[in-house]
């Protein structure tokens, strides 16, 4: 492993996602949470966590995000694959999270699948790749 590999991705500079605006959808609030404060770290700005599919759509109406991390399985037994479509449909780029390893989403709906826990690393390298030019 390079010195590179082994940076602490929790060290990221702190402005590493400066200006991107990014849409938390998970229902669990300690993951929800964890989330924001993390990518907050990273100097993205943060929308949520929402924990249903509604609370998303309004999140999304006040303010439309660059990228949104969505949770497959939502509060009250939603799963979120209208929520991608929708998503998807305004142009917002997917990065979806889950515990579950089979994930079914059409090709291109989502530019990540990240499985939970989610490493750091992997997320954060996922974001740089859908930071706004």
């Amino acid at each position: 492993m390079s010195s590179a590999d082994s940076r602490d991705p929790l060290a990221a500079d702190p402005s590493e996602l400066a200006g991107v605006r990014i849409l938390i959808v998970e229902d669990s609030w300690d993951v929800g949470t964890g989330l924001k404060m993390l990518l907050e770290t990273w100097g993205a700005e943060i929308a949520g966590p929402a924990a249903t599919m509604d609370d998303a759509r309004c999140l999304v109406s006040e303010h439309a995000p660059d990228v949104a991390l969505v949770d497959i399985n939502l509060r009250n037994g939603e799963q979120s694959y209208g929520l991608i479509d929708w998503l998807h449909e305004r142009g917002i780029r997917v990065v979806v999270i889950s515990g579950y390893p089979d994930v079914s989403l059409a090709k291109g709906k989502a530019t990540a699948i990240l499985p939970k826990p989610v490493r750091h690393d992997l997320l954060l390298a996922s974001l740089r790749s859908l930071k706004p030019r």
